[in-house]
């Protein structure tokens, strides 16, 4: 993406120190990745090399994401709020986002009292979600062939991709009959895998699945299905 950065940055609204807050979103999934400030120099080197960067307020220096680790991002669009006082950026993450290895630094959850954090881990199923996307949009492979596992998966078809879920739903069953605990988790986990490549296929998002279960809350579930008709 190229832009006109002087142009974009005369419109803005930046604070007293020459700074706009920018939120970081997958291009893709959607995920907030991160969230930094930009100067207009550190827009002016985004539109220039493609990769985000942003002002660090600590180093009072510019910073290319991933310039140390490799974990780039690379823009695909800019946003500005109806305010003008802050940016959205859409980017393909290339590794994980956040230092501590997470894809998201969004991780930790403000909980109830008494409530335990489940780390992490609890984004897992988005951060699945967000490489199948870059999979289908042909970004990234899986061996050293260049090979995908999931864009082969997607080339096939709907109907390729039914008969998976089909075969992972039949072996979960199996699992939960009689197989260890293990086995439960392992085939549950191929069969939410093969159903969230499904989604992909069909352009429907993480997202939508999981504000359907929002919508479904507190709900009882013989309620809910009598509703549907």
């Amino acid at each position: 993406m190229s832009f006109d950065a002087d142009a974009v940055w005369s419109s803005l609204k930046h604070d007293e120190r020459g700074l706009v807050v920018c939120v970081v979103q997958h291009a893709h999934s959607g995920q907030v990745l991160m969230v930094g400030y930009m100067n207009a120099q550190a827009l002016a080197a985004t539109a220039h090399s493609g990769h985000v960067t942003f002002f660090s307020r600590s180093r009072q220096t510019l910073w290319e994401k991933g310039e140390s680790s490799g974990n780039t991002l690379d823009l695909v669009e800019i946003r500005t709020d109806c305010d003008r006082d802050a940016l959205l950026v859409h980017a393909i993450p290339h590794g994980p986002t956040c230092h501590t290895g997470t894809t998201s630094c969004f991780f930790a959850p403000v909980l109830p009292e008494g409530a335990e954090d489940d780390g992490p881990h609890g984004n897992a199923v988005e951060r699945v979600f967000g490489v199948i996307l870059d999979r289908k949009a042909g970004q990234g492979a899986t061996n050293k062939e260049g090979q995908s596992y999931v864009r082969s998966l997607l080339d096939k078809g709907v109907e390729k991709i039914a008969s998976k879920v089909t075969e992972e739903a039949g072996e979960l069953i199996e699992a939960m009959r009689g197989e260890t605990p293990e086995r439960v988790v392992s085939e549950a986990a191929d069969l939410v895998f093969h159903a969230m490549v499904g989604l992909a296929a069909r352009d429907v998002r993480w997202s939508d699945v999981t504000a359907e279960f929002a919508r479904r809350f507190g709900l009882s579930g013989i309620d809910e299905k009598n509703a549907r008709g």
